[in-house]
């Protein structure tokens, strides 16, 4: 059987854990002692400014992909928003704002499997537009590019891409059909070729195992993921996961020490779902290993206030922007 000091000494040393070791972390350490290992490997190895970013819905609804957790797939009926890319007075006004309130990343975000070369010509004139913002960088995640569109992206203003890869790999296929991870994977990979950063995380609550949630965490580790987002599911009238359990306050906490013990450098971001959790949790979440969050408005979900997460974050030790 594995043992936690011994575990927690070799991702020191820089071993990344086996999927058994992981899977035994997350089911079967004892809490409290798994977040005080976590809590050790966040200080020693983890960035210690928290960082924050933020997102505009660019683009929303008239989604064919069949994601079951996703309230702009055009496949339900879930009363969402519909609206083309945004024009350049409205993004520019968000990444003043940002800039205004501290917020280091503004990121554009669409739905679809990806954009047309019409709607890419679009987002390339928002970037041209809001790229020399003071204290702004400009990310995306505009669904499944090809290298050629990421690198005429990156020359528009681009820093990094975004794109989540949701899940483990062995349950993915059955929270979407139209796509693939592998598919996910290809454009990470064209992405980082091109010169862009990459960002990916995974979304809980789905109904997956812990031994899914392990598999994703060291496929991000395997891909070097230095931003990963850690959403939880939002159950959306309409959809096919509206009746989706919500996940227990200790799942949570385990799933934030997994992914620091499967990633001890990387920034660990709050994302979507995190208004569903209690001041506590979130509280002991900051702890543990999170280190940094997209803040504001979060597509078709409420969001968090930017002042709130700043004494969260200082709170818990870290050094806010």
């Amino acid at each position: 059987m594995p043992n936690l000091e011994t575990l927690t000494r070799s991702v020191l040393d820089g071993r990344t854990l086996t999927l058994d070791e992981a899977v035994w972390l997350a089911e079967e350490c004892d809490a409290e002692e798994l977040f005080k290992a976590a809590h050790a490997l966040t200080h020693a190895l983890a960035p210690r400014r928290f960082n924050l970013c933020t997102i505009v819905n660019a683009k929303s609804g008239r989604c064919g992909e069949d994601c079951r957790w996703c309230a702009q797939s055009s496949r339900y009926q879930t009363g969402v928003k519909v609206f083309p890319i945004i024009d350049r007075a409205r993004s520019r006004a968000g990444a003043e704002r940002a800039a205004e309130l501290g917020i280091s990343r503004f990121s554009y975000v669409t739905s679809g499997r990806k954009l047309s070369a019409r709607e890419l010509r679009e987002v390339h004139a928002l970037a041209a537009s809001d790229r020399d913002v003071p204290g702004i960088e400009l990310c995306a995640s505009l669904g499944l590019l090809t290298q050629k569109e990421l690198r005429e992206l990156k020359d528009a203003g681009l820093v990094r891409y975004h794109c989540n890869l949701e899940t483990g790999p062995a349950f993915f296929s059955k929270v979407c059909s139209t796509h693939t991870q592998t598919d996910k994977i290809a454009t990470l990979r064209a992405a980082r070729r091109v010169g862009l950063e990459i960002c990916s995380g995974g979304l809980f609550g789905m109904g997956e195992t812990m031994r899914d949630r392990a598999e994703l965490a060291l496929l991000l580790r395997s891909l070097s993921v230095p931003s990963i987002p850690l959403n939880f599911l939002v159950p959306i009238p309409g959809t096919p996961l509206e009746n989706q359990p919500p996940l227990s306050d200790e799942e949570v906490l385990r799933i934030v020490a997994l992914f620091r013990f499967a990633n001890p450098t990387a920034y660990l971001r709050f994302a979507g779902g995190r208004m569903r959790l209690s001041y506590e949790t979130v509280r002991r979440a900051l702890w543990i290993g999170v280190n940094s969050a997209i803040t504001g408005d979060l597509l078709t979900t409420c969001g968090s206030a930017v002042e709130e997460d700043r004494k969260l974050a200082a709170a818990a030790g870290y050094i806010v922007e």
